[in-house]
């Protein structure tokens, strides 16, 4: 590939990325993937590179860029919206790795997510449950700051009040907007800017393999 010279490949990239979506699309092991693809460990071994070369990634923001053009916005988002979920983690899953969400009275893991204002995918956590919304942003900003150095304003919810907003526009040049539910509000209401996240995690459930979260993902 690109003057490495010997022998050249002999599989289409284009079918070892069908075969890498459909695993990640059913949650199947590698081992259970249908014969119609080349062999597991082939397959793997492209995903592997890949993901080391940084070249998923790449891909994932290409998307990214052509889907904003295509909403006539440009390539680089300018703002984003922060959130986070917390579900109930699979019994394999070692204590290490889950928490307990004392809010939302759950024992599993949290996904904290942050989008674009239409809903596309910037940056998701997996954590423990019991880590905190303000703790997953101090650990997640800085991250989007470097890799969207565009992105001056965020929008959040009311668990990430207190010193993150003015951490934020200090140390980062990055304007929190905290974006309240009303007190006396009941049932369910559509809130500026808040919509669009849960939109996105609603997407990530319905992709998702099943209900619960086996393994830790960890996307910048």
């Amino acid at each position: 590939m690109e003057g490495r010279g010997g022998r050249p490949e002999g599989y289409c990239h284009r079918v070892m990325l069908d075969a890498v979506f459909y695993v990640v699309d059913n949650g199947i092991k590698w081992r259970n993937m249908p014969v119609d693809f080349p062999a597991w460990d082939r397959v793997y071994a492209f995903w592997r590179r890949w993901r080391q070369t940084g070249l998923i990634t790449e891909l994932h923001d290409r998307l990214r860029g052509k889907v904003r053009e295509g909403a006539g916005r440009d390539p680089e988002p300018t703002a984003a919206v922060i959130d986070s979920q917390s579900v109930k983690a699979d019994a394999v899953v070692g204590a290490d790795s889950r928490g307990y969400d004392g809010g939302k009275k759950i024992n599993g893991r949290r996904r904290h997510l942050i989008c674009d204002t239409i809903g596309l995918l910037l940056q998701i956590r997996v954590l423990p449950a019991h880590v905190t919304d303000r703790q997953a942003a101090a650990d997640m900003l800085p991250a989007l700051r470097e890799r969207f150095p565009t992105i001056t304003k965020l929008w959040a919810d009311g668990g990430y009040t207190g010193v993150l907003v003015t951490w934020a526009l200090a140390v980062l040049q990055l304007v929190v907007t905290v974006v309240r539910r009303c007190d006396d509000l009941r049932g369910f209401r559509v809130l500026p800017r808040r919509w669009v996240v849960e939109r996105s995690f609603g997407a990530v459930a319905l992709a998702a393999p099943g209900p619960r979260l086996r393994a830790p993902v960890r996307l910048q």
